[in-house]
């Protein structure tokens, strides 16, 4: 049961996003997940014919969707198989990633690394060779150091080291930054690049083991049995939060309209504390159970990146982006989902 669907519609996208999409077969690595199906949901919206390259048969996130998508299992590390899935189709929107919170992203740096540059060599690389008209990197806003400016320009995004907490997907995304901008110089590739900030919504992640801020307090905040959601840190950390309806929406502008080999900043001007972030979730939690939740923070927990703060100002001039959905929005949607999809939330769906 996947009964959330995208509020987004045709009519939100720019024109040319429209006319770009429109009966276009367009390949999506990674389309079964947390972030693809709900670009898969747009892509219909906009009239293109989506095809989902996943290693699962049957993924749950796209079973509302039936014959209205192709689906083919592929392993995107095999050239043949990643060549073969994407056969005729013109556009590759790639967004087939490992990630995973601070805990597991500071445990696993080689294993988060190797992952995700195995899958993008094989994608990026097949796209180049069936010479496709457009493809799409997503990377991410963990490319920035610890001390990168507040808010952050992309300039920033090769100064100094990635923050330590997530340096394996960190140097993960730059490295597929610089190939895609060096497979367009070389092989004359059209490539745009989205940098994301953090993602939640609906479909979310919600693994203990793995999951980011946002699933993991919801999380926290539902198993409660004394009224108290506990918290990372001092919630004195700060991050800049985009909903899944709005990332998904951003990433299709950027592939459309933007294919210049330079990342874009994709994320909402603000900055909240996980503080105010905790005492959101612990108010949509309470009003969904009916008891009431109060944060309780530790400092000695492990909190990342300082602060985040996307800086808006290029992707607002370049493609008029700005997200529509309000945290406290957000927040209320995905609280509402999980409640009534906790099983669906907590199964393997990667």
């Amino acid at each position: 049961m996947t009964a959330y669907r995208s509020g987004v519609v045709a009519a939100d996208f720019h024109p040319v996003t429209r006319a770009f999409f429109r009966g276009r077969t367009v390949a999506v690595p990674g389309g079964s997940g947390f972030i693809g199906s709900h670009v898969v949901e747009q892509l219909l919206e906009l009239e293109a014919l989506p095809r989902v390259l996943s290693r699962r048969e049957n993924p749950p996130f796209l079973a509302h969707l039936g014959a209205r998508i192709d689906r083919r299992v592929c392993d995107l590390a095999d050239l043949g198989q990643a060549r073969e899935a994407m056969r005729g189709c013109s556009v590759v929107l790639h967004l087939a990633a490992t990630v995973a919170g601070v805990e597991y992203n500071a445990a696993h740096p080689a294993s988060i690394f190797q992952s995700n540059l195995a899958g993008f060599f094989g994608s990026i690389r097949a796209a180049a060779d069936l010479r496709v008209e457009r493809f799409l990197v997503t990377s991410s806003a963990c490319v920035y150091p610890r001390d990168c400016a507040i808010p952050t320009p992309e300039s920033e995004g090769f100064r100094d080291e990635p923050e330590p907490t997530n340096s394996g997907y960190g140097w993960a995304k730059r490295m597929e930054e610089f190939l895609g901008a060096k497979y367009a110089e070389e092989f004359g590739l059209s490539v745009a690049i989205a940098r994301p900030y953090n993602a939640y919504g609906p479909r979310d992640n919600f693994d203990p083991k793995s999951s980011h801020v946002i699933p993991a307090l919801i999380l926290r905040a539902f198993r409660s049995q004394d009224g108290a959601l506990r918290v990372w840190g001092d919630g004195s950390h700060s991050r800049s939060f985009l909903y899944v309806d709005d990332f998904a929406r951003g990433l299709l502008e950027v592939a459309a309209r933007h294919p210049k080999a330079e990342a874009l900043n994709l994320g909402a001007d603000e900055e909240v504390t996980i503080r105010e972030t905790a005492e959101m979730v612990a108010r949509h939690v309470s009003a969904a159970r009916g008891v009431r939740l109060t944060p309780v923070f530790d400092p000695r927990g492990l909190t990342g990146q300082p602060r985040r703060h996307c800086e808006t100002t290029r992707i607002e001039a370049a493609l008029g982006y700005r997200a529509r959905v309000s945290l406290d929005e957000g927040l209320r949607r995905t609280v509402a989902w999980f409640k009534d999809h906790e099983d669906l939330a907590l199964s393997p769906h990667a």
